[in-house]
């Protein structure tokens, strides 16, 4: 999957490469698509939800540009895969989702496989942000949205970095919004396709 999948397209943050190698993506697949897990594409996890192809979790993590020492909110925790990738880079993690029965999930899955000392989930609308942690020097949304959500351009860090996809139902683009000095900028990554954001910032 590193080989194929990241390295050839482009995926150069050596951080992210060795997280992703290390980290057993089977455990947090269902157990009737394990084998698939490292299939070039995401995975159903219930609930209409996926956990993300592996090159869109890597990309979003590069374009994040963790250090060690930061602060992340994760917006659209599903089975807990990407928090735990964004765990090993990051400081801590607050993550994010809506659906309770995928909050227990993310949750039980971090803890039986070690990796939640550093990442807090929680069940709630992941659009509104979570403002006990913030501000956040990075937010990571997986889930496209119709806009991006005003409060989660508030609780960002300045500086700091968000990373979402925005667009119609289907398809978007994956914006890399950073702030700094109180200015905004914004940039496309790539196009992508994620399953729509729901709650208040999101579709209703």
């Amino acid at each position: 999957m590193v080989d194929t999948q990241l390295r050839r397209r482009g995926i150069r943050d050596l951080r992210v490469l060795a997280v992703m190698g290390r980290i057993p993506r089977e455990e947090f697949v269902p157990l009737e698509l394990r084998f698939s897990s490292y299939h070039d594409e995401p995975q159903q996890i219930g609930h209409g939800q996926t956990i993300s192809q592996p090159y869109m979790t890597a990309l979003m993590a590069q374009e994040l540009a963790l250090e060690g020492g930061e602060s992340v909110l994760e917006v659209g925790s599903g089975s807990g895969y990407a928090a735990a990738v964004l765990g090993e880079l990051a400081a801590w993690v607050t993550t994010v989702e809506i659906v309770p029965a995928l909050a227990a999930l993310a949750a039980h899955n971090l803890a039986r496989t070690g990796r939640d000392r550093n990442i807090r989930v929680l069940a709630a609308d992941g659009s509104s942000g979570s403002s006990g942690a913030a501000p956040y020097d990075a937010i990571s949304v997986a889930a496209g949205a119709p806009g991006v959500p005003q409060p989660l351009l508030d609780q960002l860090g300045d500086p700091g970095v968000l990373v979402i996809p925005v667009g119609d139902f289907k398809d978007q683009e994956l914006r890399v919004i950073r702030k700094r000095g109180g200015r905004i900028e914004q940039s496309v990554a790539t196009l992508c396709r994620f399953v729509p954001l729901r709650g208040g910032g999101g579709w209703q």
